[in-house]
């Protein structure tokens, strides 16, 4: 997943989600809570169907929510690994099938948080302050979709660390997650597996050449455009 890629961006869903809400009566949604998160401390997951448009789709939001919360649409993430029952022979099999892959996305989401909290402590001795951002709005553009509602910011560096993953159903596995560390216009994904703190080293010495090619990119632009002037000057 290492390298720099193009924004993910989620409008589309988050604004299905909104029409959806408007006329919940043909609506399910089935909700499980991960606790116990050592960055994120809890987030609920919400499975939501609807049977008029056909969809089923997986929902994060921070917290750990009981049956019967009401949860607006600015406090959901849509994370694209969804459930996949259609092969089940019956509802037992359906049933059996929503509990592997529930705990497919439990153990994602256990992954992602355990490794983020490493993350934080490599981003603390290299960068200094830390803050945690638990909210499904990154104050970054995620280079892929996001998988937990929660963002490592480093605020005299600029940098924003958050987890990542590819879209895929839950039938086939969990999905692949990276880290994705994003500052400005620039964002890199790195294997979730990888040394957090080699991840930061590299990570800054790419940003710091990214400046680099910029400030030479800008200063030849405006080389260009004052010898522009000195020909409209003469003429």
């Amino acid at each position: 997943m290492q390298g720099e890629s193009n924004e993910y961006r989620d409008g589309d869903a988050e604004e299905l989600l909104r029409r959806a809400l408007l006329d919940a009566g043909s609506a399910v949604s089935v909700s499980l809570r991960i606790d116990g998160l050592p960055v994120s401390d809890a987030v609920t997951v919400i499975f939501y169907a609807r049977r008029d448009l056909g969809t089923l789709q997986t929902y994060l939001t921070p917290g750990s929510r009981g049956a019967g919360a009401t949860v607006s649409p600015g406090e959901l993430l849509r994370v694209p690994c969804d459930l996949d029952l259609a092969d089940a022979a019956d509802r037992e099999d359906a049933e059996r099938l929503y509990a592997q892959q529930a705990r497919t996305l439990r153990d994602a989401v256990l992954a992602a948080d355990l490794m983020l909290e490493l993350w934080r402590e490599a981003l603390a001795a290299l960068l200094g302050k830390v803050v945690v951002s638990i909210s499904a709005n990154v104050p970054a553009r995620a280079p892929l979709p996001r998988l937990l509602p929660t963002a490592l910011l480093a605020p005299e560096s600029h940098v924003v660390v958050t987890p990542v993953c590819n879209a895929r159903t839950l039938a086939e596995g969990q999905p692949p997650v990276g880290i994705a560390c994003i500052q400005q216009e620039l964002a890199r994904v790195y294997p979730l597996t990888e040394d957090p703190e080699g991840c930061v080293v590299d990570f800054m010495e790419h940003a710091a050449r990214h400046a680099h090619d910029l400030a030479e990119q800008i200063a030849h632009q405006e080389a260009s455009v004052e010898r522009f002037l000195q020909l409209s000057d003469a003429a």
